[in-house]
C-alpha cells in the first residue's frame, strides 16, 4: 500500500516494545529545528496559532519549518492520508528536523497510523495532544521516547514549561486533588481517554503495566465517560496501572439530568475501586492550563498529597 510512501499494510507484524528504554531526544537548542504537522483535522487559515507558535519558536532561537501540506485540505482532513502520512514521514527521516509539533488535531491521526506508519524505535521529539494522542501513544508502543502531551497555546508560563522540557530542564510538580491514598511510580503514559479507546485491540494502545496513566477528555457526557472506563475495565486494561492521575474533563451541562451520575463521581466510581494512587483535577487536558507532560518519563504520583512529581532524567 503505497510503497513509495515507506508504508506497508497495518496489519503486517510489527514487534512493539512496550516499555521503552533508553535517554531521550538530545535538548533542544539555539538553532534547533522543527516540523510544524497536521496530521489530522485541516487548519483554519484564521487561527492565530501557528503566527504564535513561530514568534515563541523565534524566541527560542528556533526555527519553526512549515511544509506544504499544512495549508491543504481534504474534505475535514488537512490534506489527503497519504500527503498527511509522507509529511510526518519526511519529517521524522529528515536528519535536520530536531522535533515534531503536530499543531491540528480534531480527526485522522490513526488514519496515518492505518496507513502502516512505523514509528523508528530512536528517540524524537514530538508535541501534541488530543486527536494527536494517537501518534504519541503509538511512539510509545514502537519504543521511541520523546513523546511529549501538551499544546502549544496558552499563557507564557506553560509555554516555557514545554520549552524547560524540551531543553531537558527541571519543571514544577503538577498539583491535583487527592482520591485515592497511596504513592506509585512508573513511567508516564498521557492521552485524551476517547482517543486511546479507540486504539483498543489496536497495535498502537501500548502496554500500560507498571505506568501512571494520566486521562483527560472534552466534550464526553459522564454516561459515555462510564461507557469508556467500563470497556477499560472489561478489557483488562488497567490490570497493573501504578497509579491513574485525572486531568480536566469538560461536558455540556444539559448532559447531565437530576438524579445522574456527575463527572467526578462516575470516574471515582469506575477507578477507585482498582485500589492504585488515584489524583484528580490535575491541569492537564482541554482548557487552561494544559501544562506539559513527556511520555516515558518516570514520576511519582502521591494519592495523599494530589501531587505528580517528574523524576530524574
Amino acid at each position: 500500500m503505497h510503497a513509495g510512501l515507506g508504508f506497508s499494510a497495518a496489519t503486517a507484524g510489527i514487534a512493539w516494545a512496550a516499555q521503552p528504554t533508553g535517554p531521550q531526544p538530545p535538548p533542544l537548542r539555539p538553532g534547533s529545528r522543527i516540523a510544524a504537522l497536521a496530521p489530522g483535522t485541516w487548519l483554519d487559515p484564521e487561527d492565530p496559532l501557528l503566527e504564535q507558535l513561530s514568534r515563541r519558536c523565534a524566541a527560542q532561537g528556533w526555527q519553526l519549518i512549515q511544509p506544504p501540506q499544512l495549508r491543504q485540505r481534504w474534505r475535514w482532513f488537512a490534506g489527503t492520508d497519504q500527503a498527511r502520512g509522507a509529511a510526518l514521514r519526511d519529517a521524522w527521516r529528515d536528519p535536520a528536523v530536531d522535533a515534531l509539533f503536530y499543531v491540528g488535531a480534531g480527526w485522522g491521526s490513526a488514519r496515518v497510523l492505518e496507513m502502516g506508519w512505523r514509528f523508528p524505535d530512536r528517540p524524537r521529539w514530538c508535541v501534541g495532544f488530543s486527536d494527536c494522542s494517537t501518534l504519541l501513544l503509538a511512539q510509545w508502543a514502537a519504543g521511541s521516547l520523546g513523546g511529549v502531551h501538551a499544546w502549544f497555546g496558552g499563557n507564557e508560563l506553560q509555554w516555557q514549561r514545554l520549552v524547560a522540557l524540551l531543553q531537558q530542564q527541571t519543571v514544577a510538580p503538577l498539583q491535583g486533588e487527592p482520591a485515592v491514598t497511596g504513592s506509585a511510580e512508573g513511567p508516564l503514559v498521557v492521552s485524551n481517554l476517547t482517543i486511546a479507546t479507540s486504539l483498543i485491540g489496536s497495535r498502537w494502545l501500548p502496554d500500560l503495566k507498571g505506568v501512571i496513566l494520566v486521562l483527560e477528555d472534552t466534550g464526553e457526557a459522564p454516561y459515555r465517560i462510564d461507557r469508556q472506563l467500563t470497556q477499560w475495565r472489561s478489557s483488562g486494561l488497567l490490570h497493573g496501572v501504578a497509579g491513574i492521575g485525572l486531568g480536566r474533563f469538560s461536558w455540556a451541562e444539559d448532559d447531565v439530568l437530576p438524579g445522574d451520575f456527575a463527572m467526578e463521581e462516575i470516574l471515582l466510581e469506575r477507578l477507585a475501586p482498582l485500589g492504585v494512587p488515584l489524583v484528580r483535577d490535575l491541569p492537564v487536558g482541554h482548557g487552561r492550563p494544559n501544562l506539559a507532560l513527556p511520555l516515558g518519563r518516570r514520576a511519582r504520583l502521591d494519592g495523599g498529597t494530589g501531587r505528580l512529581t517528574l523524576l530524574d532524567l
